[in-house]
């Protein structure tokens, strides 16, 4: 029998504690006379490859170091780990630790890439995904493809179709269960997805290029030169609110998560004639990435200024940049126009940090990209592909 204090042994615990120390023949340590909100408090200072060698050191302390609230600190600054900027946590149901590890190779370019999906015809498709669905335009119609259950990518049938155009979808947006897309035929169509619920009407007298969806209003851009707030409100479905009058034809709108869809300003006027702005990206309702013909991504902060923007970052190659995405924290995704070029950014850096070469042996811009905390998917002139970071 051990001295009066001491700890006590697994069998003595029934040995079905993962946080039991091994059975030994020396000494237990003193450490485990420690509670624990005090080891977490001592592996809080461990960086996470301290973190990793102290998980080999015994069952106990592999569990104690494998903890979310450890690895959370860590993650927040790594790229695409699932946290925003300001410590929201966007993929729960994953250990931290797990993600930290795929950080890695994201910051590292290791990853394994797959043709997914090849279409005969040239095409300017859109994206936009969910946990259980990429969804695809594909000329006139969108269609929904299951993502795999183990990771592996995505069916290569789609589960659903959306149709409702006459000419190609130019663009879409995917919110609160529910579809809305402009097309080259100048309407707007509003499908619900799970049911079959749909809504079209004439938005523009042309191609209407971009929209967005958010607390029932829409918004669009189209190549007649102007940008337009539409309502889904109940008795006014598809009546026009306000019109605005721009210079040259809107190819990227986007509504800002606080606000009611008026005109409050412009960003910026230094742009050179013909840089126009190809997509737009909210991380939060005062802060926004763009890019467009010039080459650069920009970033703006409205609440220090509409004139300029507070960072940006020039494509080093001299593409235009047809898309954009951020993980709301650290990490910036972008499409070139030439050979397929998809680089990775990090904000805290002035170069690109990560590129990868999808189009070969013809040029074809990226037209879209969208990504998850594991795979990041690219879409081309002719084909769908993936880049799988879980499996360098």
């Amino acid at each position: 029998m051990g001295r009066k204090g001491s700890p006590r042994s697994p069998q003595a615990e029934g040995g079905s504690r993962a946080a039991s120390p091994p059975p030994s023949s020396s000494p237990p340590s003193p450490l485990w006379v420690l509670p624990e909100e005090l080891l977490l408090l001592i592996c809080s200072y461990l960086d996470a490859q301290a973190l990793g060698r102290l998980g080999q050191v015994c069952r106990r302390l592999r569990f104690l170091s494998s903890r979310d609230l450890l690895w959370r600190r860590i993650a927040r600054g790594c790229l695409n780990s699932g946290f925003t900027q300001l410590g929201t946590d966007l993929e729960a149901g994953i250990p931290v630790k797990e993600r930290v590890k795929v950080s890695q190779n994201w910051r590292h370019g290791r990853c394994q890439r797959e043709t997914v999906l090849k279409w005969k015809c040239n095409l300017m498709p859109w994206m936009e995904l969910d946990r259980e669905y990429l969804y695809l335009s594909q000329a006139e119609n969108i269609q929904a493809y299951r993502l795999c259950l183990d990771g592996t990518g995505l069916q290569r049938h789609p589960q659903a179709i959306f149709s409702g155009h006459q000419e190609d979808v130019c663009r879409f947006v995917l919110v609160n269960s529910h579809i809305v897309s402009g097309g080259g035929d100048g309407n707007i169509v509003l499908h619900k997805i799970h049911g079959s619920y749909s809504f079209k009407f004439s938005a523009h007298e042309q191609e209407v290029n971009c929209v967005d969806f958010q607390g029932g209003l829409i918004v669009s851009g189209s190549r007649d030169r102007t940008a337009k707030v539409w309502s889904l409100s109940a008795g006014r479905v598809g009546q026009c609110l306000h019109t605005v009058q721009t210079e040259d034809r809107v190819w990227s709108i986007a509504i800002s998560p606080l606000l009611s869809g008026q005109l409050l300003t412009c960003l910026g006027t230094d742009f050179h004639r013909g840089a126009g702005v190809l997509d737009v990206f909210y991380e939060t309702p005062s802060l926004l990435l763009s890019c467009g013909y010039d080459t650069y991504i920009r970033y703006w902060d409205i609440r220090t200024s509409t004139r300029k923007c507070v960072q940006e970052w020039e494509e080093p190659h001299d593409s235009a940049l047809y898309c954009i995405r951020s993980d709301k924290n650290h990490m910036i995704a972008s499409g070139s126009s030439y050979y397929g070029v998809v680089r990775l950014w990090d904000k805290r850096q002035t170069r690109c940090l990560q590129s990868f070469h999808l189009s070969s042996p013809t040029s074809s811009p990226v037209y879209c990209l969208r990504f998850s905390t594991t795979h990041l998917y690219a879409a081309l002139a002719s084909a769908l592909h993936v880049l799988d970071f879980t499996a360098p």
